[in-house]
């Protein structure tokens, strides 16, 4: 009954708003809105400094453990030959010691005869043997048909330093030790005095030249005294004031283990920490810019 309202040729269908299809699309459409390109949100660029030290520190401690793990392997295997050495029967020091072969004679056992320089005896301080604070006695020992060299007595307390020498041992006397070298100080030790007769680690060379030197016939030639005696024994040497010797063992440091231990651990927790942060990178829609009315 409409029709008549509209003029002729208007066609209802295609003009009727609840019939055209364009027409409900462009009145319900969403306004379109032109955002600046400053204020969309951007995507953060992944190289920059912290993950570039993120991907590099796993790969590096791992690299760290592994050579750790080779250093470890070595020490062992050092460690394991030294043992063998010590096994081995006691060797008689010819009278003129080859100076260039020690090294590889290092912690052998080696017997040697003499009488003992007490005038020239260097006392090696500080040393705690026990809980007990004393020194070393390192004393030349002059052999008859051969060069002089340093005997490590071993330890004596504080309370008998000032007697020491009374209670030297005279005459002949035989030493079943091991060969050693001299020890690397650390940056906590201070350095030797000579001068004024103050030792604190053990330097063979200037150790040898105090002692005369070369002049005298002494050798930088370090002999370790093994002292291989019960607890009971050696607490009656410790009341006397008698040295007591080193045990026959290999004491060398090994911490090549913690230290693997604490390299591929720091791998593993830098390796997640980088994974950690490249997943939270891919969820993250991008920095947001505040919002402006």
């Amino acid at each position: 009954m409409f029709r008549g309202a509209f003029p002729s040729g208007f066609s209802f269908t295609r003009r009727c708003l609840h019939t055209s299809t364009a027409r409900a699309a462009w009145i319900f459409r969403s306004p379109k809105i032109n955002v600046p390109a400053i204020y969309k949100a951007r995507r953060e660029p992944w190289m920059k400094p912290t993950m570039i030290l993120l991907g590099i520190m796993p790969i590096f401690t791992f690299a760290l453990g592994t050579w750790q793990l080779k250093r470890l392997k070595w020490k062992i295997n050092l460690i394991d030959e030294l043992e063998e050495k010590l096994q081995l029967p006691p060797l008689s020091l010819p009278p003129n010691i080859n100076l260039s072969v020690i090294p590889e004679f290092v912690f052998r056992r080696v017997l040697v005869k003499g009488r003992y320089d007490h005038a020239h005896t260097i006392l090696l301080s500080p040393r705690v043997r026990d809980g007990v604070h004393g020194v070393h006695v390192i004393t030349p020992l002059i052999r008859e048909n051969g060069s002089t060299v340093l005997v490590d007595r071993g330890f004596v307390s504080n309370d008998f330093i000032s007697s020491i020498n009374s209670q030297a041992e005279e005459g002949e006397v035989e030493v079943l030790g091991m060969l050693r070298n001299s020890q690397p100080r650390n940056v906590f030790t201070p350095d030797n005095d000579p001068e004024n007769g103050k030792w604190y680690w053990t330097d063979v060379e200037k150790m040898a030249e105090s002692a005369g030197g070369e002049a005298a016939g002494v050798q930088p030639v370090f002999v370790e005294q093994i002292f291989e005696g019960h607890a009971g024994e050696a607490n009656t040497r410790l009341s006397k004031g008698i040295p007591i010797g080193r045990t026959p063992t290999v004491d060398l440091r090994n911490s090549h283990l913690s230290y693997v231990i604490t390299w591929f651990s720091l791998s593993a927790l830098t390796a997640f920490m980088f994974f950690r942060v490249l997943v939270n990178k891919r969820k993250s829609p991008g920095r947001r810019m505040p919002r402006f009315k």
